[in-house]
């Protein structure tokens, strides 16, 4: 890291607490955005090697490493490609635990596996592929994409329509980076997915890093966490793009710039 500066010399101080005590300290991740760069295929997204060497030798120091992605547990799993660390997926509603050896939901979708599809079907699918919003399955929810489509605007109209729509049906309407995702109304995100693992195993310190509005959750949790005197400390870290929500700067203890700028983190970490 470049030292020289002041926002370096911040998060030096904030990494301490970890680096000092790894073995009760979790380091956790979110994936598009955070590891690997946004691009307009999400198909195409790629983990870089040396992101991937960092989280490696992380996971061999660190008492828990992992990625929550807003991808299955199982996509985030081979996008990330390391077995040892732990992949929450769908925004908490999947988690995968190398120990536990295969993918599980959240007991709380019991009953609401299929409600996002459900009101998925009953949407003119021709129209939406005319706009450019293509659908994606996720299982227990459902997200409309309009990366790339001929007119993003018009595109991002219609998702509004049908976020409005949601309302009222059992289901709530969350918004990514040019993405609108159905779910089932059940209280489940990043930040109570995260807050679970940490108590399951008994982590006194964590830190966090993301780049998008699903992100927040996760922030917020851990500084609720650390208020509590649940973890001793809680580093939140966000990614800096054009993309990103305003509100993540306010929510972040420190932003860095883009991808390249968390793997600096990562092998701060690791020092």
């Amino acid at each position: 890291m470049h030292a020289a500066t002041p926002q370096a010399g911040k998060l030096k101080e904030l990494l301490e607490p970890l680096r000092a005590d790894p073995g009760s300290s979790a380091v956790f991740c979110d994936i598009d955005g955070t590891l690997a760069p946004i691009v307009e295929r999400a198909g195409e997204a790629a983990v870089p090697k040396g992101a991937r060497d960092s989280l490696r030798a992380l996971a061999e120091r660190y008492a828990l490493v992992g990625c929550l992605s807003g991808r299955r547990a199982a996509e985030a799993r081979e996008l990330v490609g390391l077995d040892g660390l732990v992949y929450i997926g769908n925004h908490g509603f999947e988690r995968f635990v190398p120990d536990v050896g295969d993918v599980r939901l959240d007991p709380a979708v019991a009953g609401h596996a299929d409600d996002a599809a459900a009101f998925i079907e009953h949407l003119d699918a021709s129209e939406l592929a005319s706009l450019g919003l293509m659908i994606e399955d996720k299982g227990p929810i459902c997200a409309l994409h309009w990366r790339g489509a001929a007119d993003e605007g018009a595109a991002e109209a219609t998702a509004r329509e049908i976020a409005t729509d949601v309302i009222g049906r059992n289901l709530l309407p969350h918004w990514g980076r040019k993405v609108l995702e159905i779910r089932p109304a059940v209280h489940l995100d990043k930040g109570t997915a995260l807050a679970e693992l940490l108590e399951e195993r008994g982590i006194a310190r964590a830190l966090y890093g993301g780049d998008d509005r699903t992100d927040i959750d996760a922030f917020r949790r851990l500084r609720d966490l650390r208020a509590a005197g649940d973890l001793t400390a809680a580093v939140c870290v966000g990614i800096a793009s054009e993309e990103g929500p305003r509100e993540l700067s306010e929510e972040a203890d420190v932003m860095v710039e883009g991808t390249a700028g968390f793997l600096e983190v990562l092998d701060g970490l690791a020092v």
